[in-house]
């Protein structure tokens, strides 16, 4: 019997997507709940907070298990998932006022000051490349003071390695979107991070007018 063309498509669209058995998900789960705290503790700034973000994205993600196609990005999937719950705002703290002025920030001095210190190689991110030198934690404290929309996009780009089209399907927004919260999160991101520059050597004295 000849099936119809409608039922013929649909059995393609099924087996186009392959859905991951429970024992297989469990360790696609198993392998990101590590990144998945330490991104969540970033933002929230709280351990219990972040405990409970990661373990509500979690059951989320297991409801949703049929979602998934095998073969694609499981980071991205449940960053996607963990993201939505941060918005959500389900148990979640409240985040400190900003502390930095965010008004028309200029020109990336410290960036391109780095590159005169050998934190850059050919065709790598100015930026990434000076952050991956300084420490974490004073990193992290220079994240936090960002405005929430984009510590998220600098904290998936910096701290997690996730490329541009990764952050904008967490994000469920365009790519040039990504690029021009990105670009304002850097310009912000080397107001704060001067100092630890400066006690790594990379700079001398205070921030330049052009800097600040």
């Amino acid at each position: 019997m000849i099936e119809p063309p409608e039922i013929r498509e649909q059995a393609a669209r099924q087996g186009a997507h392959r859905i991951v058995d429970a024992e297989e998900f469990q360790a696609l789960l198993m392998g990101v709940l590590s990144p998945a705290y330490g991104y969540a503790l970033r933002l929230t700034r709280n351990r219990s907070d972040a405990e409970d973000l990661v373990q509500d994205a979690a059951l989320n993600a297991c409801r949703s298990r049929h979602t998934f196609e095998a073969g694609t990005n499981f980071k991205a999937w449940f960053f996607h998932i963990l993201t939505r719950c941060l918005w959500a705002g389900h148990r979640r703290a409240q985040r400190r006022p900003s502390t930095v002025d965010f008004e028309d920030v200029p020109d990336l001095y410290l960036y391109t000051q780095s590159t005169q210190h050998g934190y850059q190689v050919a065709g790598e991110d100015p930026a990434r490349a000076l952050i991956d030198q300084l420490g974490t934690e004073r990193v992290v404290q220079a994240l936090e003071r960002l405005p929430e929309e984009f510590a998220i996009v600098c904290t998936l780009y910096f701290m997690e390695d996730f490329a541009y089209q990764e952050i904008a399907d967490v994000l469920d927004v365009p790519v040039g979107t990504v690029r021009s919260r990105l670009h304002r999160g850097r310009r912000m991101l080397q107001k704060s991070l001067w100092d630890v520059a400066r006690e790594a050597g990379i700079v001398k004295g205070p921030a330049p007018e052009d800097a600040r």
